[in-house]
């Protein structure tokens, strides 16, 4: 009888951890089914970690932002790369508190892409407190595990904000690696960093051939750099003709320096005092 007793309990034993295997086995299919879904319908394209058969869209399509949320939020257990998804599918859907959630807990994982949108929230104060110095530091960790937009980010941060990357030099090399896979804004913050001196020598030159590239991309920055480096000469030959056809160009993408610079070309002369101050301009 004891024997038997004994048979009975290892059976059940068995039985018990068949159903638990089963268990794992369904929710890690779950899972990895969950995170094929996911993949196809909020994948981001630019994401180091996406894999490359994974074609990833630039936006999720309004259609899929449901199906986005449900799929993500079931691969994100064990995947950082669905956290950060799941991030862009409640942005898609305005529920910006729950992107930020999203985008946090995978920068912390080491999800890159996360890092710069987290980054991008913090540096504009978009459903966060503003905080400069921390964006920086998430695009400069996200620079650091080789993400083009967080090495780009980091540039625009520096120039636009004046919150200068702790390490201008390297900055500018890391650029210089993202410029050559013919990003635009690569190019044009490389020029940028060239054009002044920053993180290394000054080169009118090599930053007018960037900014010449990024232009062909039209890149609305880059062609108004162009204009203003065509219209005085700087870094090559000087034409005017060339540069008002920048501006038109960046103006026409809303470039506002552009649009000035247009209007200052049709300024052929100016009214002065006795004393030579500037009254008014002659425009037509």
């Amino acid at each position: 009888m004891r024997s038997g007793a004994v048979s009975i309990a290892w059976n059940l034993c068995i039985g018990l951890l068949a159903l638990i295997m089963a268990g794992g086995h369904s929710q890690a299919r779950a899972q990895s089914a969950g995170l094929a879904l996911c993949d196809r319908v909020a994948a981001d394209p630019a994401d180091p970690d996406k894999p490359a058969d994974v074609r990833g869209t630039p936006d999720v399509a309004k259609s899929d932002i449901a199906a986005a949320i449900k799929y993500c939020k079931i691969a994100s257990a064990t995947s950082r790369r669905a956290l950060y998804q799941l991030g862009r599918a409640y942005a898609a859907n305005e529920q910006l508190t729950e992107a930020i959630s999203a985008y946090r807990t995978a920068a912390d994982k080491g999800n890159s892409s996360a890092m710069v949108e987290l980054g991008v929230h913090l540096a504009y104060g978009l459903g966060v407190p503003k905080d400069e110095d921390q964006a920086r530091r998430l695009f400069e960790r996200a620079a650091e595990a080789g993400n083009p937009r967080g090495i780009t980010n980091l540039a625009v941060l520096s120039n636009n904000t004046g919150v200068a990357s702790s390490d201008p030099a390297k900055l500018r090399a890391m650029l210089v690696r993202a410029a050559e896979k013919n990003m635009a804004e690569a190019q044009y913050q490389l020029g940028l960093m060239m054009a002044d001196g920053a993180g290394g020598p000054r080169d009118d030159v090599a930053a007018r051939a960037l900014f010449s590239k990024a232009a062909a991309q039209d890149h609305p920055g880059a062609l108004e750099r162009m204009g203003t480096f065509a219209q005085s000469g700087r870094g090559g030959p000087q034409d005017a003709t060339a540069a008002k056809a920048y501006y038109e160009k960046a103006a026409a993408l809303g470039h506002e320096d552009a649009k000035a610079a247009l209007k200052r070309m049709q300024c052929y002369g100016s009214i002065r005092d006795k004393r030579g101050n500037l009254v008014a301009n002659l425009c037509f």
